[in-house]
This record gives structure tokens, sequence and C-alpha cells, in this order.
């Protein structure tokens, strides 16, 4: 059975009476009426994406690198992550001959966090080779196959400090994210065709989101959506347990901008919104700072409620949101309201876990995964010198070696985004 995880209120959902034991009781809980429009379908074909006419390069605008220097430092990173020393450098590992996993090394388990990230790092630097065997293994060893919970990808949560299985959203977002682009990248451009149907698994994946209660019939098992109907929010995990709570990690409104675009579905439009307002909530109002896990009031959640090394990515889905759509205002605000808390706490020194006031350190180590994401958080500022944080990406390694896997990324991640080559296609 699936771990839960505790929770002080739930949200005012009936399905959430279908918690504890009485999920071994019954059969399903909830509504069992189709949600307004829903015909068992994977919806229409997908509408090409139409991005930014420009994207900002800051390694060459701001630091003065060269465009040779820029792709040179981004491929060797690559290199280094996807085909390096399998010992000390590279997380891709290649399982058989047409399939791929990416490896946490600390965690000595695979995550579909890394999983989905490692896709999008592929078709937007047009690895496409990567990216099937990547999908390939996901589709064939984590993706469930029958069951209340078939669809959704086994993976890994951090839960009070303990690693968990879980359903995590995290990477069946990205997943989704990475199989769109793909599509117009490669299918619609004409390419040859490959062993990935990307539109009719991301289709798939859109669907089950939105409509797991549809396809089951109501609750059963106590699976839910990976959405909340009412507030368009994504939930902790996609379970009665976590009704009412999310994270702000978890919430990525560009993503969502674009799926609208694709889909022409409206509630992605109103998911977007729904996300950028929970994001403001959940933000501490002096630090900036996000929680792991908030209320959708956005409260923190207590044993969830610090700036750990699992909230660096909310500021990713901020850095996103800016490029592909656009500032609203307050993007830039908390841009700076995090930069100066950084600053504050020493640019070469600062550490890696916090309380959300900042009163309170909690891990004092200097950590090259929030070095890359303060980085790229700095392409938003609009008062706080950016250039010191660019330049702290620039000139860091990738990591080698027990830790490589998340500041690996991460790191890929913000040289994309801070050369002007995180892009919709």
């Amino acid at each position: 059975m699936r771990p839960c995880h505790p929770r002080t209120a739930r949200g005012a959902r009936a399905r959430a009476v279908c918690a504890g034991g009485l999920l071994a009781l019954l059969p399903s809980c909830g509504s069992t009426v189709d949600s307004l429009g829903y015909d068992g379908a994977d919806g229409p074909p997908l509408r090409p994406l139409s991005g930014p006419a420009s994207y900002r390069n800051a390694f060459r605008d701001q630091l003065g690198k060269t465009d040779a220097e820029i792709n040179a430092k981004i491929a060797a990173a690559f290199a280094q992550l996807f085909h390096g020393d399998p010992a000390t450098q590279a997380i891709y590992v290649p399982v058989g001959s047409d399939r791929a996993l990416i490896q946490d090394i600390y965690h000595n388990d695979v995550r579909t966090e890394g999983i989905g990230y490692a896709m999008l790092i592929a078709v937007e630097l047009d690895k496409r080779d990567e990216l099937d065997r990547l999908w390939s293994y996901a589709r064939s060893a984590l993706q469930i196959p029958d069951g209340p919970a078939a669809g959704y990808l086994r993976s890994y949560c951090e839960v009070q400090g303990v690693t968990v299985s879980c359903l995590d959203p995290f990477g069946l977002q990205q997943m989704v994210m990475a199989l769109i682009f793909a599509h117009d990248r490669y299918t619609r451009a004409g390419a040859p065709a490959g062993p990935v149907d990307y539109q009719a698994e991301a289709r798939r994946l859109l669907t089950l989101m939105r409509h797991k209660e549809d396809q089951n019939g109501g609750v059963v098992g106590g699976v839910t959506d990976t959405f909340d109907a009412t507030s368009r929010l994504v939930f902790d995990i996609p379970d009665v347990s976590a009704a009412g709570v999310g994270r702000p990690s978890l919430e990525m409104p560009g993503y969502y901008q674009l799926w609208a675009q694709a889909t022409g579905d409206p509630f992605w439009t109103s998911a977007a919104t729904a996300a950028r307002a929970y994001l403001r909530r959940s933000a501490h109002p002096t630090t900036g700072l996000f929680p792991v896990r908030a209320t959708f009031a956005g409260a923190p959640v207590p044993g969830s409620e610090n700036f750990v090394s699992e909230v660096y990515r909310t500021q990713l889905n901020l850095v996103v949101d800016w490029i592909w759509v656009g500032a609203d205002g307050w993007t830039g605000l908390e841009a700076d309201r995090l930069l100066d808390f950084f600053q504050g706490q020493g640019l070469t020194s600062y550490g890696a876990g916090f309380s959300l006031d900042g009163s309170v350190t909690l891990n004092a180590n200097h950590d090259p995964a929030l070095v890359a994401m303060n980085g790229a958080t700095a392409l938003m500022a609009q008062v706080t010198d950016p250039l010191p944080f660019m330049t702290a990406v620039w000139n860091q390694d990738i990591v080698t070696g027990f830790t490589r896997y998340y500041p690996g990324l991460l790191d890929l991640l913000a040289l994309l985004a801070l050369s002007g080559q995180l892009r919709v296609y």
C-alpha cells in the first residue's frame, strides 16, 4: 500500500472521507459523474505552440561570453552528465538497447523528477535519441499498467526527511512538456518517425492528470486527479490524503499556459492563473523563500515548512514562466527578495536550508544546486545586481561524485536559461 502524508487539516472536498481505514472497505468513494465535457477520449490533436519572439542571452549580453564559449560550456556539461564516467560523472544510464534512466546517485533510486528534467534538457538540446530512450524507460518500467493508479508513474518523495514511494506529480509534468516540445520539434517538422508517438503520449498524460477520477468512475483506492478541479492547483500527490495541500515546486504556470495553447482547453489557462496566485500566497513576504509544502490557502504545512533543497525547483518554475510568458509585476519583486536575502547571507557562502523568515540556518553548506537556481533567478531581477549570481553559475563546475544528480540537472538547466536556450518549440 502506498504511504500517505499525514495532514493537520483536510480540504472541503467530499472525497476526503475516503481516507484512512475506509479505503480497505469501500471500492470507491466520491462523485461518479464525469467532468463537464469529458467523453473518455484524449482530446483533439495538439495545436502548434507560439513562444517569445526572442530569448535573452545573459551570458553573452551581460557577462560578455562568446557564443562559442557558451555552446562549449553547455556541450561539456551535457557530455559529462549524460555520457561521462559512469562512476563519478554520469547520471544517464543506458538500459538494454533502447532505454535509459537517470540515477539519483545520492539516494540510489530512480525518480521521475530526474527523468522528466533530463527529457526536457534532451529536447532543448536536440538530443532525440536520449529523449526517446528516457521516455521508453519511464513508460515501460515506471508507468503503472493497471489498477486505480494506471497511467501514473512510480517515483519517490521526501516526507519528514524520509524517502517514500509515491506518485510524484513533478516529473510527470516535465515529461508532458518535453513530449509536446518533441512533437513540435520532430513530428510536426517532418522528421523521420521514431519509437515514440510524442503527441499520443502527451495527450494521454494530459488527460490522465485532469480526468483520472473520470476514468475510474470516481475516487478508487484513494487515487485522485493530479489537479484539483475546484482550485486548479496540483495536489501534493494524487491521493485523498493530500486534499487541500500542495507544493510550490509543483506549480508550473508557464507550462500550463503552453498546454492551453496546445489543447485549446481553458482549464489550463485558469490553472496558470491559480498557480501564480498560489506562489504569491506561499512565498515569505520578506525573504521570498518558499516552504516544501503549503495548503492551497498558502499556509506552510508543519513538518514541511522550511526552505530546503526540494524547494529550489520552484525558482526555475518562476523563471520559465518569465521567459515564456512574461513578467506579471510580482515576479521581479520576488526575484529581488530572494537574491537580496542570499546576498545578505554572503554571496559565496550562503547556506542551503533556512526557516522561511531566514532567522534559522538549517544547513550551512553552500549548495551548487542553489547557486544554479539563484543565477537563473537573476534573469528576473529588477533592482538587485544580477551579475554576481550569473557569474557564479558560469564559474562553477558541474558537480562530480556522490551528490552529482540534483545539482547537475539544475546547473545544466540554469545554463540553458541564462544562455537563451530554454525555448518553446
